[in-house]
């Protein structure tokens, strides 16, 4: 058996949910000086970039989970200029992106999975992004795990799907079929100027939690139904947030999946499998609305 045949192996194996329950008391714990010893040898093992960090001192984070989550300093990731620009979410590197092609969207080569099963099921929630776009973005564990809003929105619709917790590196996605759609994870749906766009928070091995800033925590604990809310988008309860606004985080590493209907925006062509991406650079561009 190949080492990447184990690893796999090893993923079905383990008890995900119990570990990465464990892991993330574990991030949450103050420890001290252990976790200031933790949180170097993590910058030191994945070369993360604290010049960056609004706190570059590891001492200061009193929880792994703080420095996890850790905040940049602002300026360092610019705005792209432009009222018809959609902007990357996160810093990461796309894993997947293009049409969505009968209700299905590329994981990798050889796979494909179902729309309607990563957005938990609802078909009425699934007809907005038919022949639409998509984009798979990962976060790698020295990326920053806050997630934005990539065009203005208020919310319409979140759900919690259960799940598995298999890793969603680079490895995995190209040998566990369905991945994205069989991971717990947290769906957000806002209304846009380019209508419904869907911002999926996916699940992985030892992420702690999945949090919005307008519902908190929203796992653990983790469920064995799907839930849905839904939010009202006019008058004073609307929860409506700005391009480039803080919209949830990960503690511990994750995938964002993007989604919009057909013939709203194009994806910029230098946007391509592997590019890395940066939190507030273009990634799309609105059509005129002449072209809708």
């Amino acid at each position: 058996m190949s080492l990447d045949k184990f690893k796999i192996a090893m993923q079905y194996a383990m008890p995900k949910h119990f570990i990465s329950r464990v892991v993330g008391k574990l991030a949450a714990a103050k420890a001290g000086a252990l976790t200031t010893t933790l949180i170097k040898l993590f910058i030191k093992q994945y070369k993360v970039d604290m010049n960056e960090a609004l706190h570059e001192d590891p001492a200061y984070y009193k929880t792994f989970n703080e420095f996890f989550t850790r905040p940049l300093k602002e300026g360092v990731r610019p705005m792209a200029q432009g009222e018809n620009v959609i902007t990357h979410p996160v810093d990461g590197a796309i894993s997947q992106l293009g049409d969505i092609v009968d209700g299905q969207l590329i994981q990798a080569k050889g796979h494909d999975y179902s729309l309607q099963a990563l957005l938990g099921g609802y078909e009425d929630d699934t007809t907005p992004f038919l022949g639409g776009k998509f984009a798979t973005i990962y976060l790698a564990p020295k990326d920053y795990h806050r997630i934005h809003m990539p065009i203005d929105g208020t919310l319409s619709k979140m759900i919690y799907v259960p799940g598995d917790l298999f890793s969603v590196n680079p490895l995995t996605a190209r040998n566990v079929p369905n991945l994205f759609a069989r991971n717990e994870r947290v769906v957000a749906i806002f209304e846009t100027e380019i209508g419904p766009l869907a911002m999926v928070l996916v699940g992985a091995t030892i992420v702690a939690s999945i949090e919005t800033v307008w519902a908190g925590t929203v796992t653990p604990p983790a469920g064995s139904d799907v839930f849905s809310w839904n939010y009202p988008t006019q008058g004073e309860n609307a929860i409506t947030l700005k391009k480039g606004e803080e919209m949830g985080r990960f503690k511990l590493g994750s995938t964002v999946v993007l989604a919009w209907g057909a013939d709203k925006a194009d994806i910029l062509d230098d946007q391509l499998p592997e590019t890395v991406t940066r939190l507030n650079t273009a990634f799309a561009t609105i059509k005129e609305s002449e072209e809708l």
